[in-house]
This record gives C-alpha cells, sequence and structure tokens, in this order.
C-alpha cells in the first residue's frame, strides 16, 4: 500500500531549501482560479518567489462571469503588498478547447472525471507557458478549496511537468488554515466570491440543488 504524500511538507523543504540558499527567489507561473483562492497563496507565496498569476479558465460561464472574475483577479493583484512583485498574464478564453476536453463527461457529478480533465488541460497549459518562458516553478491555487482533489492536482502537475520537461511545485494550500485564511482576506479586500465552480455544468448542478431547497 502506497503511503500517503504529504505535499505541505514538501512544499515547505523547498521552501526552506530558498531560504538557506539566499540569493535571488526562483520565478513561479500560478495557475489561479480565481482571486479569492489566490489571495492567500499569495500572501504565502510571494515571501519566497517572483509569481507570474496565469489566470487560465475557459471553462467559466457565461463570459460575463469569466470578465468579473478576471477584473476581480487584476484589482487584487494590484492592490496586495507583496514582498516581491507580482505580475499577471491572462491565457485565451477558449470556450471551445473546454468543451472539446470534457466531450462525453457532461453528466458527470462534480468532482468526478469530467473536473479532472478540465484540470489537466488548465494545468498543461501554464506548463507549457512556464517552460516556454523559463519559469523555475508553476502550480495552481486549485488546492486552496475543500471541494478540489488536491491528490489528483498534484498526481496531474507532477506529469504534465515531467512530460514538459518545467518542475511542477507541489502544493496543497488548504493545509495551514489555508482556505480559511482566504476567507479572511475576501473580507478584507471585499472581494467577490462566486456560488459555482465556474463551468456550466457546476452552474447548473448548483441553482438545481438550490431550487430543490
Amino acid at each position: 500500500m502506497n503511503a500517503v504524500r504529504n505535499y505541505q511538507k514538501e512544499l515547505d523543504h523547498i521552501i526552506d531549501k530558498i531560504g538557506a540558499a539566499g540569493g535571488c527567489a526562483p520565478t513561479l507561473f500560478l495557475h489561479s482560479c480565481c482571486a479569492p483562492c489566490s489571495s492567500y497563496v499569495l500572501e504565502y507565496l510571494s515571501d519566497y518567489f517572483f509569481i507570474t498569476v496565469f489566470y487560465y479558465n475557459p471553462n467559466i460561464y457565461p463570459r460575463e462571469e469569466y470578465a468579473m472574475r478576471v477584473r476581480e483577479q487584476q484589482e487584487f493583484i494590484g492592490r496586495f503588498p507583496a514582498r516581491h512583485p507580482v505580475s499577471f498574464v491572462e491565457g485565451a478564453y477558449d470556450t471551445a478547447r473546454f468543451y472539446g476536453t470534457v466531450k462525453g463527461f457532461e453528466g458527470e457529478k462534480e468532482g468526478g472525471a469530467r473536473c479532472f480533465l478540465c484540470y489537466e488541460m488548465r494545468l498543461r497549459e501554464a506548463g507549457m507557458l512556464a517552460k516556454e518562458r523559463g519559469f523555475d516553478y508553476f502550480t495552481t491555487t486549485l488546492s486552496i478549496s475543500p471541494l478540489k482533489n488536491a491528490e489528483k492536482l498534484n498526481e496531474i502537475g507532477g506529469r504534465v511537468g515531467e512530460e514538459l520537461g518545467v518542475r511542477y511545485l507541489y502544493s496543497d494550500f488548504k493545509k495551514k488554515n489555508g482556505y480559511k485564511r482566504s476567507t479572511e482576506l475576501s473580507r478584507e479586500y471585499g472581494m467577490y466570491r462566486q456560488n459555482y465552480c465556474g463551468c456550466v455544468y457546476s452552474y447548473r448542478e448548483r441553482h438545481g440543488q438550490e431550487k430543490k431547497c
């Protein structure tokens, strides 16, 4: 039986090595699913990395929701007093790619196989750009959510990193009360917190549940 990996300890080990080495901080290409989830991650990691936030979420529905989340992300980065400067890159809002990726899995429940395909689509895009632009690491904010499968995210991220030849930063940002801290920062900055993951399927599932109440 395989031992369960402690991704927080692995991240702590990398951070300790960065601190011990001194010198210039490494670069991190951080895929972000939304500003609230990125808040704690930026607070935590910007002490140790030069971070570029990569907002790549073609799964988000509808377009107005996508635009609102992009603005929220940019505004938070502009206001957040990071130790090392944080920059922003927006990926393509290519909804056709998302629907093509999850074709045949539309009826899956939230958190299942459809979501895993969506994880990989976004992590692969992040990894490809991190490699192309010479970043030291890439990772995602997604693991901060209690509703996201951190084991699967790290499995996909590690595999994509190995395939592309760029280091994936293993992490589970819900540890150390990360999710709780993200809700505190959201209140502090007056951020919009969405009530569904983002895609049309999670939107329908959420609103269907609300109608049943």
